[in-house]
């Protein structure tokens, strides 16, 4: 009679009944779950396998706290806020592990300060692999938060200690680079070619290994993790968007510092407006103290992060796929066009964050000594100070 009901078990197991009973092992009848009803979905996800997988994700930052999710204090809103709680929603983890994120190996590849966006952002972690996941998942999330692709990955991997490099962009408008002695009018500015090609020249200089502790806060020119390599940083061709002309300057480096993109740019920019002379750059390389300015935050968005090495030992392995996004750069490219870089020139317009930023360039001394410098910071403390970091590499996390 025991092998009569564990046979009539089987048959449903394997199929065609509508009704699913599983004997319980204290030999009380099971509960009877609907194949058609919600209680049967949830059942399944349960029992969908848990696997190693990476998600990539794009996201609009304004309104939010950075990336990453700060456990225990519901004040400032985060996106890992409204990722695990879509995959909660969704079945892909159990409620407990969006308590503890820990539970699932839950990693950031970068983390986004306040109002950065993201349109190639990385997380690893164990998920139940339901049928269509992505689109539940996003079902549950709003419109300008995207989860755009997902790929299984070996069940060590981090998606931040595996990374090799990160790219970033900054979109400002053009108007940025005109010379502090032209009168200016916002619209009706136009970037010229000698004036790009010196930009340019000057965004070279960041290529290579360089000692940047004057391009981020506590560290000292002896600090070892201070020193950086750059791979690439250049500003493409300008393009005009509500009247306004804007340009993109594109940077790829292996791990950024806190403000360490910012003030790479706003130091470009204080020697193309006249503030101060070229080879100031050099001099912020040695073990002076440097005056760098810190570029607004609107504008940087994290474009995608790369995974050579994984890729070489394991893309081909004929069990895991690259971590390249080939298929999906025209989601990320749409999803840019309707979300990120709109946010950016609407709050520009509103807010003029770039021009009341400029106007904040005078103050700054590009000669002062370190001693100096000490005594400013103690008497003043700018709010953009506050902001945060980059959002990328070994120290923002």
């Amino acid at each position: 009679m025991a092998e009569g009901a564990r046979a009539a078990v089987a048959k449903r197991l394997s199929g065609g009944g509508e009704v699913l009973e599983r004997p319980e092992e204290n030999g009380h009848q099971s509960k009877r779950l609907k194949r058609d009803g919600g209680e049967e979905e949830e059942d399944q996800s349960k029992r969908s396998p848990k696997r190693k997988i990476v998600l990539l994700m794009a996201y609009s930052g304004k309104g939010y706290h950075g990336m990453q999710r700060n456990m225990g204090s519901s004040q400032f809103k985060t996106i890992e806020d409204d990722l695990v709680s879509a995959l909660v929603q969704s079945g892909c983890i159990p409620e407990n592990h969006g308590e503890n994120m820990k539970k699932m190996s839950f990693q950031r590849c970068a983390r986004t300060d306040k109002g950065v966006s993201a349109a190639g952002q990385i997380v690893s972690l164990k998920v139940r692999l339901i049928d269509d996941i992505l689109e539940k998942i996003n079902n549950h999330l709003p419109s300008h938060i995207r989860i755009l692709g997902l790929k299984r990955v070996t069940g060590g991997f981090n998606s931040k200690n595996k990374c090799d490099a990160r790219t970033y962009s900054y979109m400002l408008p053009t108007f940025t680079f005109a010379h502090k002695d032209e009168d200016v009018q916002e619209e009706a500015y136009r970037l010229n070619k000698e004036t790009l090609e010196k930009v340019n020249k000057l965004l070279a200089c960041y290529k290579g290994t360089h000692n940047f502790h004057n391009f981020t806060s506590q560290k000292g020119p002896k600090d070892p993790s201070a020193k950086r390599y750059i791979m690439e940083m250049y500003c493409g061709e300008p393009f005009v968007r509500e009247n306004i002309e804007f340009a993109v300057i594109k940077v790829k480096g292996q791990s950024f510092m806190m403000h360490q993109i910012r003030k790479m740019i706003g130091l470009v920019i204080a020697i193309v407006k006249g503030y101060a002379a070229e080879s100031i750059i050099e001099r912020s390389w040695g073990e002076e103290k440097v005056d760098v300015p810190k570029a607004p935050g609107l504008g940087l968005v994290l474009e995608r992060v790369h995974f050579e090495k994984y890729n070489r030992r394991f893309g081909n392995d004929g069990l895991h796929e690259p971590l390249e996004w080939t298929e999906e750069e025209e989601k990320i490219a749409v999803f840019k066009e309707q979300y990120i870089y709109p946010t950016i020139i609407n709050t520009e317009r509103e807010e003029k964050s770039m021009m009341n930023w400029l106007n904040t360039l005078s103050i700054h001394d590009f000669n002062s000594s370190a001693a100096e410098m000490q005594a400013n910071n103690k008497n003043s403390k700018s709010s953009s100070d506050l902001e945060g970091s980059d959002g990328c590499g070994d120290d923002s996390d």
